[in-house]
């Protein structure tokens, strides 16, 4: 098995409280069957919002993440998969999907230290 991580990207902003509570549902289900199948390695967690970018040789910080693009990584997830294949399939019942986000499916690189 390989690891791989899911990166959530834009996604439904502004959602009304029931709206919420599906979708937080959808997810909850989505992460139940992914983990009783042994793909789940760390669950992550949400990200918010708010936080710095520091770029460049004179590490310039800035307010980052802008929130205003439709690019933001939202969250991640750690995965078990057999292949980069089987990682996608995976992706593929991801709620954000039904509300025009993505998910950047990509392996983590085994490095040895």
């Amino acid at each position: 098995m390989s690891e791989f991580v899911f990166l959530y990207r834009g996604g439904e902003s502004g959602r009304s409280p029931e709206r919420a509570q599906q979708s937080m549902q959808k997810w909850m289900a989505w992460f139940k069957e992914l983990g009783q199948n042994g793909h789940v390695k760390d669950q992550g967690q949400p990200l918010e919002r708010t936080g710095k970018l520091v770029k460049g040789k004179q590490k310039t910080v800035t307010d980052g993440t802008f929130p205003e693009t439709k690019d933001i990584v939202g969250g991640y997830t750690l995965i078990e998969a057999r292949d980069l294949a089987q990682a996608v399939e995976l992706s593929k019942g991801c709620p954000i999907l039904d509300v025009d986000g993505a998910v950047e499916v990509r392996p983590v690189m085994k490095m040895n230290l």
